[in-house]
């Protein structure tokens, strides 16, 4: 059984069991958060589509910890004029453990 849930304007497939990284949400290590935004269940072969969300499903999540991605280097160049830049980012996300889905 798997579901597509949507979360900060991503759609991500999952599983009871699986670990997946989100866009930060504000919650601490050890919360849990229930997703209403299931676009598809799969139950054994039956598909069951929502449109666009399937109201009465819900995926249930544990937050196990809040972190920051690899740095990401954004680099400007101009050539012959001697301009460089060099600006590094980390974008914080939300490392979640699936729970169960409720069809």
């Amino acid at each position: 059984m798997y579901a597509i849930i949507e979360t900060g304007n991503k759609q991500y497939k999952v599983k009871a069991g699986d670990t997946i990284k989100v866009e930060k949400l504000d919650l601490s290590a050890g919360d849990n958060h229930v997703f209403n935004n299931v676009l598809v269940i799969n139950n054994n072969g039956n598909l069951i589509f929502g449109s666009p969300t399937i109201a009465s499903a819900t995926v249930s999540a544990t937050v196990t910890a809040q972190n920051k991605a690899k740095k990401v280097i954004v680099y400007k160049f101009k050539a012959k004029k001697g301009y460089h830049k060099k600006k590094g980012h980390r974008q914080p996300y939300t490392e979640l453990k699936i729970e169960s889905i409720n069809a």
